[in-house]
C-alpha cells in the first residue's frame, strides 16, 4: 500500500468511525437496556438468578467482563458451552448470550442444546443485529442495541464496549448512569490526546506487545491483544497477562523493546502488587513500559518508572465497570498499527484467514 492509499484510509473508513463514535453511543445503550428490561420484565427474572453469560471470541471477553461485576453469574465461552452444556447449566436459571451478529454457528447451536437440556432456563440475548439468529429465535428474548453498534468492520469495537455496557446495566441498573456520563464526557475531552499518544506509540512499536491488567479488568488486556493481532494480520505478536501471572513463565515473552502496556487498577488492594511488578521490569531492564493511569505525583513524588503515560478515562471508578471505556486506547493501537503495516483496518485479512462472522464451523449432533 502506497503513502497516498494509507492517507486515504487513515482517519476514515468503518473502523475509525466505529472507534470514534463510542462515547456518543454509550448513553443509547443504557436507554435501550432500560426499555428492554421493562418490556421483558427482566428485573423479576434476574432476582436471585444464577446466570450463565456466554459469547464467542471477543464476545467471550464481553461475557467475562460482565461476570466480573455480577454476583451469582459465571462466564462460559459459547465455544465451551457448545461442547458440554451439562457441565455449566445444571444450576443455572438464566442464560445470557452476548453477540454482535448473533449468527455464529456456536451461538445458535448453544440455543438449541441448552433448550433441549434445560427447557426451563430463561434465555436472554443482547445483540447488535436485529436480523440475526439470536434476535429472531423464538427460544430467545432479545434486547437489540443501537444499529450503529453492529460494526461493519471485520473487527469488533463499538459492539465490544456497548455489549459489556449493556451487561453492566442489566447487573447494576440505573447505577451505571453516572459512570456513563463521566466516561462519555472524559472520552470526548481526552480522545484527541489519547489518539495522538497511541499513534506515536504505534510508530515506536518494533516487535511484540504485552498488555497487563488485574481482574476484573483482564478482559481489557485480552481484547486489546486480540485487536492488535486481528488488525495487523498477526504481524505484531500480542499477549495478555495478569500482573501476578507474569512471573510464572510469561515474563520470558518480554524483550528489551517489547511494549508492555499496563492498565493500573483503581483498587488499592491490587495496586501495590502492580507497582512492584512495574518496578521489577524496570530493574531487569526489559520492556518499553507504558502506563495507563493518572499520575498525580503519588508516593511522595516517587513516580512509577514508565517510559510513557496514556490518560485513563476513569481514574477513580470501580475497576469492574472500567473495561468498556478504557478499551478505547487499545482499539486505537490496533488501528494505527494496522495503518502502519499497510493494511486496511476494515478488512485486515483480505485473504480470508479470518472473517467478520466465524466460518468453517461444522456442528455435530450427538444423541
Amino acid at each position: 500500500m502506497n503513502g497516498a492509499e494509507q492517507k486515504n484510509i487513515s482517519n476514515s473508513g468503518h473502523t475509525w468511525r466505529e472507534i470514534q463514535q463510542q462515547p456518543a453511543l454509550w448513553p443509547t445503550t443504557a436507554v435501550r437496556v432500560r426499555e428492554g428490561m421493562e418490556r421483558l420484565q427482566v428485573r423479576s427474572r434476574l432476582k436471585d438468578a444464577r446466570v450463565v453469560i456466554t459469547g464467542a471470541g471477543t464476545s467471550a471477553y464481553v461475557a467475562a467482563a460482565i461476570a466480573g461485576a455480577w454476583p451469582q453469574s459465571v462466564a462460559v465461552p459459547s465455544t465451551d458451552l457448545l461442547l458440554a452444556p451439562e457441565r455449566y447449566v445444571e444450576e443455572a436459571t438464566v442464560l445470557l448470550s452476548v453477540a454482535r451478529s448473533g449468527d455464529s454457528p456456536e451461538s445458535m447451536a448453544v440455543v438449541d442444546r441448552v433448550h433441549r437440556l434445560r427447557p426451563d432456563i430463561w434465555h436472554l440475548a443482547v445483540t447488535c443485529n436485529a436480523r440475526g439468529g439470536l434476535a429472531t429465535s423464538p427460544l430467545v428474548h432479545s434486547i437489540i442495541l443501537d444499529p450503529r453498534t453492529n460494526d461493519e468492520s471485520l473487527v469488533m469495537t463499538s459492539s465490544f464496549s456497548n455489549l459489556i455496557l449493556a451487561g453492566l446495566c442489566l447487573a447494576k441498573g440505573d447505577g451505571m448512569d453516572p459512570v456513563i456520563a463521566l466516561a462519555s464526557a472524559a472520552a470526548q475531552t481526552e480522545f484527541g490526546v489519547i489518539n495522538e499518544r497511541i499513534k506515536s506509540l504505534a510508530n515506536k512499536t518494533e516487535d511484540r506487545v504485552l498488555l497487563l491488567a488485574s481482574p476484573p479488568l483482564f478482559s481489557w488486556a485480552q481484547e486489546g491483544a486480540l485487536k492488535i493481532l486481528e488488525m495487523t494480520g498477526g504481524r505484531f505478536p500480542a499477549i495478555a497477562e495478569s500482573y501476578h501471572g507474569l512471573r510464572h513463565g510469561p515474563m520470558s515473552f518480554i524483550r528489551e523493546n517489547t511494549q508492555v502496556i499496563c492498565l493500573l487498577s483503581n483498587d488499592q488492594r491490587n495496586r501495590p502488587y502492580e507497582e512492584d511488578l512495574v518496578r521489577e521490569l524496570r530493574a531487569k531492564k526489559i520492556g518499553y513500559l507504558v502506563g495507563v493511569y493518572h499520575d498525580a505525583g503519588r508516593d511522595n513524588g516517587n513516580r512509577l518508572p514508565f517510559d510513557e503515560l496514556i490518560p485513563p478515562l476513569l481514574s477513580k471508578a470501580a475497576d469492574e465497570v472500567r473495561t468498556p471505556f478504557e478499551i478505547l486506547g487499545a482499539q486505537l493501537l490496533g488501528y494505527h498499527l494496522s495503518i502502519r503495516v499497510g493494511l486496511n483496518p476494515d478488512n485486515p485479512s483480505p485473504s480470508g484467514v479470518i472473517n467478520r462472522v466465524a466460518q468453517g464451523i461444522r456442528i455435530y449432533h450427538s444423541e
